[in-house]
């Protein structure tokens, strides 16, 4: 607890100062060894000297997913959290719109993460379970190497794997979603992400071979190392990344790129309410998202930042509201976190979105008679409503995805385009567009 608390001071209240001091940094920070040298002026506004970077170019972007957030987990994340007067962080955002979800799978009519997550990455539907790949398996580039290709620092956090679907479609090229030593590998040697941070340790040792995180622990006995490219911990110690396993380690970890592996698979359990579910990641999302920030700030042509709550999708599929309703809470308290350097950093683009809709869930008084039904179709609560003598029920209608629309709100250069309706790979085509305006 004592490491946690430590790394929350770093990630909430130094940050405000760091990021203040954000000019003395970029006055002297450099790019990575393989990116080129900065021509961004000293300030660390968005501007060079020569005015290519004008005021409604994002020098920085930050992409925040709630994976499985829909409108109707949006609202129950509200209502339960700050009721019915109040609003989240991620309402307030200066634009707002709902985006499509659709993939270009020939046989499912509802999306996955994998497909969801390659259209914001690279404006181009595929198949669901492709990752960073089109409907016919070619690799297409995404946003994060866009940026990292024009100098820019880059980053990938989820409480996830961090090779899983989401956060690997902007970084990696595979037609299988699983393949997620070889997703790892290819961060490593290919998209080289500056900051990696999230949960999966088993995919970056052989079997047999544990790293930080034991094999089979208690709360999940399949848990176990299986990578299938050797020890990428060691190859990304020869590669110049810092790795860290724990709350203290990057608390203290001072590296320009860094890896930090804080589980075997998932930051958290996923189970039915009761049935070993917990929600209590070694590294909060929030102090994750503040150290990439601190990292990734230090580069002067800005950076590209990808941020990824899991967990509302995976306990949405266990139709347990109680553990949604956490990881929601969580997510919006790393957008707040967004939006103070955001506020303080103008030319950063931050928006909030999610990759497609999980369990049909729906709001409901609490009635007695009404049925409750098992397993995915469960009633759940009752929930209370803050700042009332109100409660709710939750109804999930499935434990799979479902094809609604889904929100996004935006903030700073090019937030405009993102207002109103969207294709999922609009989004990607607004944020590339907010990036290099004159492409």
């Amino acid at each position: 607890m004592a490491a946690r608390t430590t790394i929350r001071r770093a990630g909430t209240a130094a940050l405000t100062a760091l990021v203040a001091a954000g000019a003395a940094v970029g006055a002297t920070a450099t790019g990575g060894d393989d990116r080129p040298a900065s021509t961004a002026d000293a300030r660390g506004h968005g501007g060079d000297r020569d005015g290519r970077h004008g005021k409604d170019r994002a020098r920085n972007v930050i992409v925040l997913q709630g994976d499985g957030m829909g409108l109707a987990a949006r609202e129950l994340i509200r209502l339960a959290t700050v009721g019915k007067d109040g609003h989240l962080v991620m309402d307030s955002l200066d634009e707002a719109g709902w985006t499509a979800t659709d993939s270009a799978d020939p046989e499912d009519a509802v999306t996955d993460s994998a497909a969801g997550a390659t259209a914001f990455a690279t404006g181009v539907r595929t198949f669901n379970g492709a990752v960073g790949v089109d409907a016919d398996g070619n690799p297409v580039p995404t946003l994060l190497e866009d940026a990292r290709r024009a100098g820019k620092a880059t980053g990938l956090v989820s409480t996830a794997q961090v090779t899983d679907a989401s956060p690997a479609a902007f970084g990696a090229h595979v037609t299988d979603r699983y393949d997620q030593s070889e997703i790892a590998r290819q961060y490593l040697e290919e998209s080289r992400p500056d900051v990696l941070l999230g949960g999966g340790e088993d995919f970056w040792y052989p079997e047999g071979e544990p790293g930080a995180w034991p094999d089979n622990p208690a709360e999940d006995p399949e848990e176990q190392s299986k990578g299938t490219e050797g020890n990428l911990v060691e190859r990304a110690q020869e590669l110049g990344y810092t790795y860290v396993s724990d709350a203290e380690g990057l608390a203290d970890a001072d590296g320009r790129r860094l890896l930090g592996l804080f589980a075997n698979e998932e930051m958290f359990q996923q189970a039915n309410e009761g049935e070993g579910d917990v929600y209590s990641p070694e590294v909060p999302l929030v102090d994750m998202a503040a150290k990439a920030l601190e990292v990734l700030q230090r580069d002067r042509d800005g950076f590209f930042l990808f941020l990824e709550e899991e967990a509302i999708d995976e306990f949405a599929h266990r139709s347990n509201a109680t553990r949604t309703i956490e990881a929601g809470r969580s997510l919006d308290e790393t957008v707040a976190l967004a939006l103070d350097f955001q506020k303080k950093h103008r030319d950063t683009l931050v928006l909030v979105v999610g990759d497609h809709a999980t369990g049909g869930l729906a709001i409901e008084n609490v009635d007695p008679e009404d049925e409750s039904g098992e397993g995915a179709t469960a009633e759940d609560g009752p929930f209370p409503v803050p700042g009332t003598d109100l409660e709710f029920t939750v109804d999930w209608t499935t434990g799979g995805h479902t094809g609604e629309a889904t929100p996004i709100t935006a903030q700073g250069p090019g937030a405009e385009r993102l207002s109103g309706p969207q294709l999922n790979t609009d989004v990607h085509d607004a944020v590339q567009r907010a990036m290099f305006p004159r492409r």
